[in-house]
């Protein structure tokens, strides 16, 4: 059974993440250039990894939001959309 996801990102932390994003998005573009001029293969290996350290920073961006998120249901002693075991989960696929 699927479960409905209700937890939102902050709209500020989406901001962000958007943003880092499209920088993304610009980085892939180079890689992809360099790639079809045949540029040598320290310098692609170095953008990508480059472009996936930024990839690995926004969706920590989103965890740590979503920690957050669920820090404050707790506090109001509410239950948060997303356990800590799910947020824990979330990390750790990025890692």
């Amino acid at each position: 059974e699927a479960r409905e996801e209700l937890m939102q990102v902050d709209p500020t932390v989406a901001h962000d993440v958007a943003t880092r994003l499209r920088r993304v998005r610009g980085q892939l573009d180079g890689v992809i250039a360099m790639i079809e001029d045949g540029r040598g293969c320290a310098d692609v290996v170095t953008q990508i990894a480059a472009a996936s350290r930024a990839l690995d920073r926004a969706g920590f961006k989103v965890v740590a939001s979503g920690l957050v998120q669920c820090a404050a249901a707790e506090d109001r002693g509410e239950t948060p959309d997303l356990s800590r075991p799910e947020l824990e989960k979330l990390f750790l696929s990025l890692a």
